[in-house]
């Protein structure tokens, strides 16, 4: 692997990878990019002050993450005359949509890795269908949670409007959602309803869609924007299957400012670390709640007698459903 002088090293943005390809922007210049080995590893040094040891690398451990190197990442990269570029920096993160690798039964907990998805975002855009298919509110719940996790606001929008017009359910459940804080934008790519304050929503953000395939995601941001829905779909083409690894992911630049990366098919979307937050904490209507319970942080909120959590439920204070999407989460 060839050496490289730091002066000569580039800064940009990584828009799209692929199976080890990484094309960086810097500029108005794209270049196509490997990734140095060493960010495969993790360098561990002598824990003392710097300057009372000479700096030597005591371990070498295998970093825990699927790729080191996500969409949306900063990088500095080396760009010879002639051939690939070389990666060899991941400057820090200002933000990153995260979930645990999707891996086989009983691979769970520590033996499992980071999957980033999309680094240094602004907005989680939660796709939903409101029929073909009906809506799994459960695990609207688990991607909302996700985001609140990371710190990561989050707008939920539902598609495909003009299959359930009538639909009382529906409007009921958006509403409860709006309640909690969560903005719910109805839509409907073939009305053009919602499709203006969507838009605007967009607009000037890096935004990460999340959604089962067959929501209507492509059909969606191509009514937004002709021809953006097309490129999503070509990207989602590339989904792995089985174990749902997304191979293939891009930045799609908006004609207003920002941009957006479709995630396309997570049909699981397993908490990255959830031990490190309480489960209640998640869920903004709960975390009141929680931090007055009289067990404490300790507390499971599923079974002990005076639980401010449970207390909430039975008074109508939290939605029962919503309830038990948090005990799932506490479950896992």
């Amino acid at each position: 692997m060839p050496s490289f002088d730091e002066q000569t090293l580039q800064q940009g943005v990584v828009y799209k990878k692929s199976n080890g390809i990484y094309h960086v922007l810097a500029g108005e210049q794209l270049t196509v990019c490997e990734l140095s080995n060493r960010l495969h590893k993790e360098l561990i040094y002598p824990e003392a002050a710097p300057a009372s040891l000479r700096q030597r690398v005591v371990e070498v451990r295998e970093i825990q993450q699927v790729d080191p190197v996500a969409i949306g990442d900063q990088v500095r990269f080396a760009a010879p005359a002639g051939g690939s570029g070389l990666i060899v920096e991941v400057l820090p993160r200002r933000s990153r949509l995260a979930r645990r690798e999707a891996v086989g039964a009983g691979s769970r907990g520590r033996h499992t890795r980071e999957q980033v998805i999309v680094a240094n975002l602004d907005q989680v855009i939660p796709v939903f269908a409101a029929a073909m298919p009906v809506p799994s509110w459960n695990l609207l719940d688990r991607y909302l949670a996700s985001a609140e996790s990371l710190e990561l606001p989050a707008c939920v929008v539902i598609t495909k409007l003009d299959l359930a017009r009538e639909d009382r359910g529906l409007r009921a459940a958006a509403e409860a959602y709006r309640r909690i804080g969560y903005p719910v934008l109805l839509t409907s790519a073939a009305s053009g309803e919602g499709l203006d304050e969507l838009r605007e929503r967009l607009r000037g953000r890096i935004s990460a869609l999340v959604g089962k395939s067959g929501v209507g995601k492509s059909s969606l941001l191509n009514a937004l924007q002709p021809g953006l829905g097309l490129r999503v779909s070509a990207v989602s083409a590339f989904n792995g299957k089985g174990r749902h690894t997304t191979t293939h992911l891009e930045l799609l630049a908006l004609d207003g400012g920002g941009a957006v990366a479709d995630t396309p098919g997570m049909r699981e979307f397993g908490l990255w670390q959830l031990e490190e937050s309480s489960p209640a904490d998640l869920f903004p209507e709960m975390r009141e709640h929680a931090q007055r319970c009289r067990f404490g942080a300790g507390c499971s909120h599923a079974r002990e007698p005076g639980c401010a959590v449970r207390a909430a439920v039975q008074q109508g204070q939290i939605e029962q459903r919503r309830y038990e999407s948090m005990l799932r989460l506490r479950e896992e």
